[in-house]
């Protein structure tokens, strides 16, 4: 069995896309998982299953959502090793930075194009660094000042957002 982590998209948001943990881990069961586990109501799961295909795993939980919850619940699936990179990526590239510390997880890795494009967007105040599956933004003032959030979302495709210390904190408690 693999451990993977699983990041859902969009979900908790208003009264009408509500995913209550609980229901996650049982709609994750049912769809053929084990060692299944939350960690806050953000929509970050833990799973192992013998399957080897990310963009299986990620259908079979897309279905189990949807079917679950009667909306589309895009989701991220990362393998143990693959988060701890993205969480050790995070370090280096926060090293010696005091401010806010974004990531997004993307399904798909950026081209290397992309990649130059999003890491040019970068200021004084707002950093871009993107590690394999992972986009990374550094700010030194808040996160609604920023003004890279909007390029950067328009740029990544499907993906989803957490705070950074959310990216360690599954890293160590996961990986």
């Amino acid at each position: 069995m693999t451990t993977y982590v699983g990041f859902l998209r969009a979900i908790n948001l208003g009264a009408t896309r509500k995913f209550p943990k609980e229901a996650i881990v049982a709609a994750t069961e049912a769809a053929g998982f084990s060692g299944v586990a939350t960690h806050i109501n953000t929509g970050n799961v833990r799973l192992e299953t013998r399957m080897r295909s990310r963009a299986r795993i990620e259908a079979a939980l897309e279905q189990a959502y949807r079917d679950d919850r009667g909306f589309e619940v895009p989701t991220m699936v990362y393998s143990a090793a693959e988060l701890r990179e993205i969480a050790d990526d995070a370090d280096r590239f926060a090293h010696g930075h005091e401010g806010k510390h974004y990531v997004w997880l993307v399904k798909d890795e950026p081209s290397a194009s992309l990649r130059a494009e999003l890491e040019g967007l970068s200021t004084g105040q707002e950093r871009v660094r993107l590690s394999s599956r992972a986009v990374h933004l550094l700010l030194d003032g808040g996160y609604l000042d920023a003004t890279l959030l909007k390029p950067i979302e328009k740029r990544i495709g499907v993906a989803t957002n957490r705070n950074v210390t959310v990216v360690r904190a599954l890293a160590q408690k996961w990986c």
